[in-house]
This record gives C-alpha cells, structure tokens and sequence, in this order.
C-alpha cells in the first residue's frame, strides 16, 4: 500500500436515508441525514475509493455550510459555526461517519420550504459534500482497478441535499472531472514509485547474484 500525503478539495455523493422531522412544540421542521459514509466503497471509475473509519477525527468542522445541489450562489438554508448549539446546523461524527440535523426556516425562506417539500415526499434522497483530503494510501496497485483509501479528511467545507446522487459517469465528468483528473495523477505517480522500487530491489538482487558467483 503506497501512503502518501495530499492537498486536495473534492465532492462526493451518497444515495441513503435523508428524512424530514417536524418537531411540533418547537414548531421547527429538521432534516436529518448521513451525507459522510465510512468504509463504503465507490467506484469512480479509474479507481475505487473508500473513506476509512476515523477519517474525520482531526478534521476541521469550524464552519460548514447546508446547501442545495451544491449552489454557492444561494444563500445558505443553514450553517454550523464550531457545531455549537446555536447553530442552525448540528454535526454528529460516529463510528459510521457523519450525520447532520438541520433546522429549517420554511416559515420566511420559500427555498427552505421546497427542499423540506421534497425530502418529505421522497423526491430527494441523496446527499453530498465538499471536504478536502489530507492524507490517503493505495491498495490493490497490481490491478487495473487500484483502491484509494482517504484515512484523513483535513475540512468539510459544505454539505448538500442533491437531486442526483448517483455516481454516473455524466455527473462525474461535469462536476468533479478536476479532482478526479489529480487523484488520477496521484495514482500514477504512486506507481511510478512502485515500479522504481522494483527494478531497483531487482538489479539489488542481480547485482548480489553476479557478486556471490564471481566469490564461487
């Protein structure tokens, strides 16, 4: 396994339970979802990824965003500042990941209410987010299809509830072509290192060869 340190900003989907709550005596109407998975494996197409299982214990989640289908130009529908309880948006880190609880103005902000709509109804099912990749290792580098392993996440940046959740090679292309194209590089010169290391270990052992033979 080929272990190597990196800067990088990616996004990653997921496709599973995202629900929406009414908390009545409140009055406030929450959304709850896992948009962080650990240990589950996706296939990105030149490689597989997976986010190991304590990848977010050092991260930074100071400020993170609640958005729909990533749009920076919208106005934020929540926000988590240092995860405090004041926050419009909770976050829950646990042996499986992550989990968020947002609370929801659909009262004053009409996009709010849609998205609430939506999840309600079953018409978003997805989540996605924006994190940046500290640390990973690569396995399988004897394959046509290597695995990337993130072990450390350095930021969260922002968390989305998004209409197409799936991997499709469409969505790839047009969202995420960048990172993906640097961790593809990445790959590569891991296994140029890989390579190196073993022609150097065999003319080593040549070299060890020839030396004991010309002793005989």
């Amino acid at each position: 396994m080929g272990k190597n340190k990196v800067n990088e900003m990616v996004r990653r989907n997921y496709e599973f339970e995202v629900r929406a709550e009414r908390n009545e005596e409140a009055n406030e109407y929450i959304i709850v979802g896992r948009p962080i998975v650990y240990n589950s494996r996706t296939d990105l197409g030149y490689f597989d990824e997976i986010i190991e299982r304590g990848a977010l214990d050092e991260a930074d989640l100071t400020d993170v965003r609640f958005l729909v289908n990533h749009d920076t130009s919208k106005i934020p529908l929540a926000r988590s500042r240092r995860n405090n309880e004041n926050s419009t948006m909770q976050l829950f880190v646990d042996a499986n990941g992550m989990t968020i609880r947002v609370k929801l103005d659909v009262e004053n902000n009409s996009e709010a209410r849609n998205l609430y709509s939506a999840i309600q109804r079953g018409d978003i099912t997805g989540m996605s987010f924006m994190f940046g990749i500290r640390e990973q290792d690569w396995s399988e580098m004897d394959t046509d299809h290597p695995t990337r392993h993130i072990t450390k996440i350095s930021t969260v940046i922002e968390v989305s509830a998004v209409t197409f959740p799936a991997y499709e090679d469409t969505e790839i292309s047009a969202r995420d072509k960048s990172a993906l194209d640097s961790a593809r590089r990445a790959l590569d010169s891991v296994q140029r290192r890989a390579v190196d290391t073993a022609i150097n270990y065999k003319a080593k052992a040549i070299m060890r060869m020839l030396g004991t033979k010309e002793r005989g």
